[in-house]
């Protein structure tokens, strides 16, 4: 079905790769993914590697399917990091959220494919310098922490695309066949998919922030903390509100209480990390419907484009 460079690297039939959401992106949602033919993301953001140990081990028994990990270097509290991404036996890694020289070349003399995530071209341009293998382009319409200094997918991604000759992961605003479509048009070669993972059967969070997702429209997402990093976009609630003019405020602050969100189902215990997507998702689908349908419509939007445009 597909076959490019992210595809043979990675070991996967679909080039769609799970975002790696700290709490969220454990064994049974990335093991749902790796075994619908896509590329399954365990986090270390939580910072509980103990807890991580036991994830990464239950995906043996899940899935024989290639998976990954991703170390978020802002949350990095152990510095022997890569020796514990090393022994679990992984064999891809996406680092985030710091210099792609700290940990890159630890990892590649390790045997391991590394990829990394930029929000700008300069970050870009960075990490190729680094060696990476290949990148995450982020645009900020994606979920989570951000670059303070917004660039929506659209611009960054071709932007990025024709300025590296690494293979590129699309990030931020996909949902469905036609936006991955459109990211292997501006140059990716695979997505990421979060916000549409989190919406899942398999994502182990309280179906109240799932619902909530759902219910949302186009609008109901807020950038927060333009003037303290890391910024992020999270879904719409009264906490979020009363934060989007804030400029005295850290939102991380209000991230302490974050169990009671993502178990508890309070919505406004914190804050819920979500894209811009969330106005375009419908329903709570299992992981191999979303996968599949994702796959199968990306294809056929692309014979469709081909059929009508190329003669």
């Amino acid at each position: 079905m597909f076959d490019n460079r992210i595809t043979r690297m990675l070991g996967i039939k679909i080039p769609i790769v799970q975002a790696p959401m700290g709490y969220i992106a454990r064994a049974q949602l990335a093991s749902a993914v790796s075994n619908a033919g896509a590329m399954g993301i365990i986090e270390t953001s939580s910072g509980d590697l103990a807890a991580i140990r036991g994830e990464i081990a239950k995906m043996a028994d899940l899935t024989d399917r290639p998976f990954g990990v991703n170390i978020a270097q802002a949350f990095v509290r152990d510095p022997s990091i890569v020796e514990f991404v090393v022994d679990q036996g992984v064999r891809f890694v996406i680092t985030s959220a710091g210099d792609p020289r700290t940990y890159t070349s630890q990892l590649k003399d390790a045997g391991l494919t590394v990829f990394h995530v930029v929000p700008t071209l300069r970050a870009a341009l960075k990490a190729v310098d680094a060696g990476v293998d290949g990148l995450v382009v982020e645009g900020s319409e994606g979920g989570g922490f951000k670059n303070p200094s917004d660039v929506s997918t659209m611009v960054l991604l071709p932007l990025v695309a024709t300025s590296v000759d690494v293979p590129v992961i699309a990030a931020g605003g996909f949902v469905d066949g036609r936006t991955m479509a459109a990211a292997l048009a501006l140059g990716a070669e695979a997505i990421q998919m979060g916000t549409r993972m989190v919406a899942t059967l398999e994502s182990p969070i309280h179906d109240n922030w799932k619902q909530a997702i759902v219910d949302a429209a186009e609008t109901d997402t807020v950038l927060l903390n333009r003037h303290a990093a890391p910024s992020l976009r999270v879904l719409r609630t009264d906490r979020s509100n009363a934060l989007e003019f804030d400029t005295s405020t850290n939102a991380m602050e209000h991230m302490a209480r974050h169990s009671e969100l993502y178990f508890g189902g309070d919505m406004d215990a914190a804050l819920a990390l979500g894209g811009a997507v969330a106005g375009r998702i419908e329903s709570i689908e299992p992981v191999a419907d979303v996968i599949k349908n994702c796959s199968n419509e990306c294809l056929a939007v692309l014979s469709d484009l081909a059929s009508t445009y190329v003669k």
